[in-house]
């Protein structure tokens, strides 16, 4: 059970509502190239609206140095919000100031209002004290749905929640809700499907991983740090050298706790990260010295398809591969295809490069829960506490 008060506690008519979403989203040419994050707020929002609240959106986009840059303006996104919900949502070029006061100020009922990249103010990323009480006496009450930055302890995420009465929005109850159920309660068998580059990113998720699921399964350039653990070559491939050993305690725990780990068996080669690269397939240990693993080979694609229809709880994060280039795309592709395709499973997809291969692959209206936040995700899975999380009232 979601231990924090969420947002259907409060009474919001009438009031004053900061609510801090992720809005983080990729720009095209000035325009949302991925509204997501957009739709996945939109519960909240609608309640609020429909409950006569005042609303005032705050978001960050991007990584502004703490003060104004016209590129990760939020003025593209209030235009997509504006259209999904169907009603005007007002723009303050400020964060704070007179401005942003006199706008809110202006507020009725039901009505919204979308202040400027909350990081073009330098006391954001810094959790200044100041800043934060500024942002919350715009407001009565503060609802934090903002699921993708709960790992961060910044103003708009945590200081705020010190001079305001603190709820969860729907989203960020129900990413928690889910992830956390995941873990404490699944269907078997359990299988979950780790990849991306850097075992060192996701070294504490594995460790927590191992104490729970039936089956791990580990592609991606993670891969080759635990194949060097195993005493082979991986020729030009991607490792980490320093998390060498620890990697070799991790194949010891998996052994120990009797949680197949599975490992790719071969690979698709090149000797260049390229569009057009001529590729090969080799065994694991048969990699050129010259040349590198970027995607998961076909038997490799295989052996995993069948660990993964057998599974009744699936968690992925992570591309087996360079799946962004044709010639390194279909080791993510069938895996995806593969967690899409077992009906009889509940499949949880963690944020981030995962998310952005179901949209690739049209894939994501077939997933049980696709996550928005990537390193929230992570964190979370792994054990660690999210500030924005432990900011916000408890139930008692």
């Amino acid at each position: 059970m979601f231990d924090k008060l969420t947002v259907r506690d409060a009474d919001v008519r009438g009031k004053r509502v900061l609510v801090r979403v992720d809005f983080n989203v990729p720009l095209s040419e000035g325009s949302v190239a991925d509204d997501t994050r957009v739709r996945a707020a939109l519960p909240t929002l609608r309640y609020l609206v429909d409950h006569g609240a005042r609303v005032i959106i705050v978001s960050h986009l991007g990584r502004p140095k703490g003060e104004p840059d016209p590129q990760y303006s939020l003025r593209p996104v209030r235009r997509v919000l504006a259209r999904l919900l169907g009603r005007n949502v007002h723009f303050v070029d400020s964060v704070i100031g007179p401005d942003v006061t006199e706008a809110v100020e202006r507020m009725v009922d039901g009505e919204l209002v979308m202040l400027e990249n909350v990081r073009f103010e330098p006391g954001e990323k810094a959790n200044d004290p100041k800043f934060a009480k500024q942002l919350a006496s715009l407001a009565e009450i503060y609802v934090n749905d903002a699921f993708g930055a709960a790992h961060r302890a910044h103003a708009s995420t945590t200081g705020v929640a010190d001079y305001l009465p603190a709820y969860a929005g729907m989203l960020l109850a129900r990413e928690v809700e889910t992830l956390t159920d995941m873990l404490a309660n699944p269907d078997r068998p359990f299988v979950a499907i780790l990849g991306g580059s850097k075992v060192s990113d996701k070294f504490g998720v594995i460790d927590r991983l191992l104490d729970v699921v039936d089956t791990l399964v580990i592609g991606g350039g993670m891969c080759f740090t635990l194949l060097v653990a195993k005493g082979l070559e991986v020729g030009r491939s991607l490792v980490e050298d320093e998390w060498v050993e620890p990697a070799k305690k991790m194949l010891e725990k998996a052994s120990q706790v009797g949680v197949e780990l599975m490992l790719p068996v071969d690979f698709v080669v090149a000797d260049a990260i390229v569009e057009d690269a001529e590729t090969k397939v080799v065994g694991r240990g048969e990699i050129p010295a010259d040349m590198m693993g970027l995607d998961i080979g076909p038997t490799s694609v295989e052996l995993f398809k069948g660990v993964i229809s057998s599974a009744k709880t699936v968690f992925w994060n992570g591309p087996m591969g360079v799946f962004e280039m044709t010639p390194f795309e279909k080791g993510t592709r069938e895996v995806a295809g593969a967690v899409a395709r077992n009906n009889r499973a509940v499949s949880v997809v963690g944020g981030g490069d995962s998310v952005s291969a179901l949209r690739k692959f049209d894939l994501e209206e077939r997933i049980t829960f696709v996550s928005t936040g990537g390193g929230a995700s992570m964190k979370l899975l792994e054990g660690s506490e999210l500030p924005g999380l432990e900011a916000l009232t408890d139930r008692t």
